[in-house]
């Protein structure tokens, strides 16, 4: 049975709602005991960050863009089901009946989740580039921040006289 990465999509398991980050952990805890890196490879509970007014103070918090539900880019076996069914919290797989169904390259696209192979960069936090297309072409900043999932960068840039963060693709960055 020579499954790889690339026969991994990604599923969804329902869970209790509040315990999608137990899931993940126990779950990520479990691939590790069992060595399942090669066939469980990532466990994802997409937040977004949004402002909150509480007591009269405005936050910034991680709020859950699916309540009750754990993203899993998996390799679907008997071994890799019985694992992620049987963690704690969790009640099932999306699917009809009791048949797991992958999310399609469209809908994780949708979900800003990129599911083509990750583009090695030459580049980190701190490193200088220059912007080579998109609307900041010519454009020279410092990396702030690295999406590997978004295959993004967030540079600082000067813009009206201060500090301004953008985010541009690993595609249109070069080292300087």
């Amino acid at each position: 049975m020579a499954e790889t990465e690339d026969s991994a999509k990604w599923y969804v398991a329902h869970t209790y709602s509040g315990y999608e980050n137990k899931v993940k952990t126990t779950i990520e805890e479990a691939v590790a005991n069992r060595h399942l890196e090669d066939q469980i490879l990532e466990v994802r509970v997409p937040t977004e960050e949004v402002s909150e007014v509480k007591n009269g103070r405005k936050r910034q918090v991680q709020k859950k863009l699916f309540p009750g539900y754990v993203l899993i880019r998996m390799v679907m076996n008997d071994d890799t089901w019985y694992v992620v069914r049987n963690t704690r919290g969790v009640t099932g797989f999306v699917g009809p009946g009791s048949k797991p169904v992958p999310l399609s390259d469209y809908e994780m696209r949708s979900l800003g989740i990129k599911t083509t192979a990750p583009v090695e960069v030459d580049f980190a936090e701190g490193d200088t580039v220059s912007v080579i297309g998109g609307i900041w072409k010519d454009t020279t900043g410092v990396i702030t921040a690295l999406n590997p999932g978004k295959q993004t960068v967030t540079i600082s840039v000067e813009m009206f006289g201060r500090e301004t963060p953008v985010e541009i693709g690993f595609a249109d960055v070069k080292k300087i």
